[in-house]
């Protein structure tokens, strides 16, 4: 079965970085689509990064462009997002996901705080 684990969620101070890990197996990672998205309390989920399947294209929402960077290791079976000049508005529970057989797909989410 489909199975995404996240990792690499914290506490960071404003301005800092982190980088989250997304390592999925259970299918052909190579052949789909991975996406971040995120959630924050009373909010709706929302799309924050994807990724085609051999990486060459890549689509961003707006509130995170010019800072996170999405990319994957096909070999590793993972996908990476790379969080840089974070801001409390970026706290939110972060999920990997794919769309697999016409489903959605998600971890369990790793939890992303930022504050001083």
């Amino acid at each position: 079965q489909v199975q995404l684990v996240e990792s690499g969620g914290g506490l960071v101070q404003p301005g800092g970085s982190l980088r989250l890990s997304c390592a999925a197996s259970g299918f052909t990672f190579s052949s789909y689509f991975m996406s971040w998205y995120r959630q924050a309390p009373g909010k709706e989920r929302e799309l924050v990064a994807s990724i085609s399947s051999a990486g060459g294209l890549t689509n961003y929402g707006d509130s995170v462009k010019g800072r996170f960077t999405i990319s994957r290791d096909n070999a590793k079976n993972t996908v990476y997002l790379q969080m840089n000049s974070l801001k409390p508005e970026d706290t939110a529970v972060y999920y990997c996901n794919v769309r697999y057989l016409l489903q959605n797909k998600w971890g369990q989410g790793t939890q992303v705080t930022v504050s001083s």
